[in-house]
């Protein structure tokens, strides 16, 4: 049985795991990214937590390889990283440097690129020959499989359907644009929105749950959760994001016709 690593690397958390030739997850854990802390810290975090995992299979099942799905625009042929906007990344040779640390074959590619392979394989897309998924999470991307092939795009660039840039939309967002669909219905661009309306003296349960400097554990979860409770506040930000996600998915299903549509990340999760 060959074992492969597997790593998520998300603008908030980095997720390691090993899986075996079926797919089958046998053991992962879970880490912030901490992006703030710089490309390097992050790499040594991400060969930190492939050690654990190598550790932890034991001599029995080494591992063969690594795969991780990176956030952003990536060039899985040259391994690099080419921008990542959450990140702060711009051309970081992630595969070589990875490799230097772990002394095993690394290969990268889209994070949601890779997700939404994996459900069309195995998941919620299986038996559909024609798939289009999307997740909700630090920013908003999407990924196209069509009868088993994913669709890149020139230079790899295909998917990034947080950087449409809707009518109504003038916030700034990290890739240098205005009014990107992520800088409003992101997981994190909601939880911004929210912030911004409680530091406004805009009355919300959420002022309660989040007093002072609690403010910054607030997440989309918990507006969730105050949606649920009939606040206002975070009624009004959940509808629009939902509102513009669903104009995006719309103009994409016209271009593309998808048999499914799957909507994945921790924005997108109903708690």
């Amino acid at each position: 049985m060959s074992i492969h690593i597997g790593v998520d690397v998300g603008g908030t958390n980095i997720v390691c795991g090993a899986v075996d030739d079926s797919g089958k997850v046998l053991l992962k854990t879970k880490r912030p990214t901490e992006a703030h802390q710089g490309e390097a810290a992050v790499l040594d975090r991400l060969a930190d937590m492939v050690g654990h995992i190598r550790q932890e299979m034991g001599d029995q099942l080494p591992a063969e390889s690594i795969g991780v799905g990176l956030p952003g625009l990536v060039d899985p042929q040259s391994g690099v990283s080419r921008f990542a906007g959450n990140l702060k990344w711009r051309n970081v040779p992630v595969a070589q440097l990875l490799t230097k640390r772990t002394g095993l074959p690394v290969y990268i590619d889209n994070d949601v690129r890779m997700y939404i392979y994996g459900e069309a394989m195995r998941g919620a897309g299986r038996g559909c020959g024609h798939v289009l998924g999307v997740t909700v999470g630090t920013g908003i991307a999407a990924a196209i499989v069509n009868d088993g092939q994913l669709h890149y795009g020139f230079k790899h660039m295909a998917g990034e359907l947080g950087h449409v840039r809707m009518e109504g939309v003038s916030e700034p967002c990290a890739c240098g644009l205005t009014g990107c669909l992520e800088t409003v219905a992101s997981a994190s661009g909601m939880v911004r929105q929210a912030k911004k309306a409680l530091l406004e003296g805009q009355h919300s349960v959420l002022r309660e749950w989040f007093p002072g400097e609690r403010l910054d554990q607030l997440t989309a979860a918990d507006l969730s959760r105050a949606m649920d409770a009939g606040d206002a506040v975070a009624s009004a930000i959940l509808s629009r994001a939902g509102m513009l996600l669903g104009r995006a998915l719309a103009s994409a299903a016209t271009l593309i016709s998808p048999e499914i549509i799957i909507i994945g990340g921790g924005g997108g999760q109903r708690r």
